[in-house]
């Protein structure tokens, strides 16, 4: 399953949701709006292997890598975020479920930056051509 933050413009989930990737957001499809971000790790543990994307910063933390959920953390414009949420998907790295479980990941223009559970180094990618 995949989550947006309630900080993603919905302009971006009506791009996602029109290349057919299967989203949900929180504050429109699943929890409540103005939910803070205390309560959005608790809502994740409550959801069936989540992949989680938000443009706080304060989710790119390796305390937070859990073995049964994704963080990806959008270090990109807002009205690009759905574009980023793409390629991550179909990077060959994280392009299934399994591949992105116990990971908190950083997306820039840049590349990948991920920290992975019980890892003692982020690992970094970059995107394909």
């Amino acid at each position: 399953m995949n989550v947006l933050d309630e900080n993603i413009p919905r302009n971006q989930r009506q791009l996602l949701r029109g290349w057919r990737i299967p989203i949900r957001q929180i504050g429109y499809d699943i929890g409540r709006k103005g939910i803070k971000d205390d309560e959005i790790i608790p809502l994740l543990h409550q959801l069936g292997r989540p992949t989680f994307f938000t443009r706080d910063s304060g989710f790119y933390e390796r305390r937070l890598c859990y073995a049964r959920y994704c963080l990806v953390y959008l270090a990109v414009d807002k009205y690009e975020a759905a574009v980023f949420v793409r390629r991550l998907l179909h990077h060959r790295e994280f392009d299934t479920e399994a591949k992105r479980m116990g990971a908190v990941i950083r997306v820039s223009h840049a590349g990948v930056s991920v920290w992975r559970l019980h890892a003692e180094q982020k690992t970094r990618f970059q995107w394909p051509d």
